[in-house]
């Protein structure tokens, strides 16, 4: 702990700069690491197997998300009241007992296996807003969490190949193949928290441009989804809606890639890389806008591009103007367009335009828990009621839905948060005019 203290206390000496890209890399590292608990799984078919007339792998995917949802509920309070002491060991410990879960889930034989899905979907829910707690309320949150967000894309992409490999290289089972994967993501890990922990706190200049990050009680966190009521429910419109579609794609990409009769067991790492470093750099672009306000219109001019890149490359693949692959990739990146900036930034120039005291964690837990509790909803809306249309058909219908009703939100958002900044200006002019 001493050694700990003495590290950040040099740290703190370093170039900001310097500070900022190592912190970035060590929760890219971090979260990219914890993927490889979460995700591992999906590489697997586990091909003739059901279950109350329901696809053996849903029933995963379902066990997990709704471990995951319930998480998110937890967080709400967690997350908001957290403090930065022992953040690092919560991390270790929430993915050490996900990896517990893995390895039962490789013992126990299926359909019991099921609920170690659920016992490892739970405490990683806890753990966007642990890593991002190091990060948020700095002059450099957009580049930080640009990185971080990476690892939303590139790291599921990732774990789905080396799980890949491990079945059809190495021949391990698809039930040892989850725990496995853990194995080989676990020194780094415990290497990228220990780096997060040396990450030195606000500075005065983070807290005049960005507003000081603080707990929040349960009246502080009613008084602030009552002030941006409107704005909040139109944002976990737009949330729910690509969480549902990004969620389906990462976990039954490799169907959506077999249906569409492309079985490249590298295609997941070269698409989702190719998405990644363009939304990393459009994010990256953010941190010269100085102006919160500003940056907060031009993310959701950001989000609605998504909506309208998402919609119109899936109109051209169905009138057959683009291949499998570009549908996908253009897809791919209007989806990560409008959700990665929900899971870094939004709330960040959200919180700083309004100059309001608390945490993003707390309002990304909200619309999280929302959004996880849509997909799950969805999943068991798919199986039960259209159990026989294919996933590639299934993930066409739901981005056009997404296209349009997030599209029309987005609009509706950006108004509406651009009218109450232009009410409090006046507010506090008023305010200013008469103390004169």
């Amino acid at each position: 702990m001493a050694l700990t203290h003495q590290l950040k206390a040099q740290v703190a000496k370093w170039p900001y700069a310097l500070i900022s890209v190592l912190a970035a890399l060590s929760a890219f590292g971090a979260y990219t690491s914890m993927y490889a608990f979460r995700k591992a799984f999906a590489a697997g078919t586990y091909p003739g197997q059901q279950y109350l007339h329901v696809d053996y792998k849903v029933w995963l995917v379902i066990a997990q998300i709704v471990g995951y949802t319930l998480s998110k509920f937890y967080g709400i309070r967690f997350i908001a009241e957290v403090k930065g002491k022992k953040r690092g060991l919560t991390i270790l410990v929430l993915v050490g007992i996900s990896w517990l879960a893995l390895l039962g889930f490789a013992i126990v034989p299926a359909p019991y296996n099921i609920v170690f899905l659920f016992v490892n979907g739970f405490p990683l829910g806890l753990i966007w807003g642990l890593v991002f707690g190091y990060l948020e309320g700095r002059r450099s949150t957009e580049f930080m969490a640009a990185v971080l967000s990476i690892s939303l894309i590139f790291g599921s992409g990732f774990v789905k190949t080396i799980g890949q490999t491990l079945i059809h290289v190495y021949h391990v089972s698809e039930y040892n193949m989850p725990f496995l994967t853990g194995v080989l993501f676990a020194i780094p890990l415990m290497l990228f928290v220990l780096m997060l922990e040396l990450m030195p706190p606000q500075t005065i200049e983070d807290k005049l441009l960005r507003t000081e990050r603080l707990p929040m009680n349960a009246d502080e966190r009613k008084h602030f989804i009552i002030r941006f009521l409107p704005g909040i429910v139109l944002t976990l419109i737009i949330y729910v809606l690509l969480t549902i579609m990004r969620d389906i794609r990462d976990n039954f990409e490799v169907e959506i890639w077999n249906s569409l009769g492309i079985k490249d067991r590298t295609i997941y790492t070269k698409i989702d890389t190719q998405i990644s470093i363009i939304v990393l750099v459009a994010m990256s672009l953010l941190i010269l806008i100085r102006k919160n306000l500003k940056a907060f219109s031009v993310i959701h001019i950001m989000i609605i591009g998504g909506c309208v890149l998402v919609g119109a490359s899936t109109v051209m693949f169905s009138l057959k103007m683009i291949s499998p692959v570009s549908w996908m990739t253009m897809a791919g990146l209007g989806l990560y367009l409008g959700y990665v900036p929900y899971n870094a930034i939004f709330f960040e120039r959200m919180i700083a335009t309004f100059h309001y005291k608390g945490n993003v964690g707390f309002v990304m837990y909200v619309a999280d828990s929302m959004g996880y509790l849509g997909s799950v909803s969805i999943l068991l809306i798919k199986e039960l009621g259209r159990p026989n249309i294919s996933w590639d058909a299934f993930f066409k219908e739901g981005v056009m839905i997404v296209a349009i009703v997030g599209g029309i939100c987005g609009i509706l958002s950006l108004i509406y948060f651009l009218q109450s900044a232009r009410k409090k200006t006046v507010k506090e002019s008023e305010l200013k005019f008469s103390t004169i």
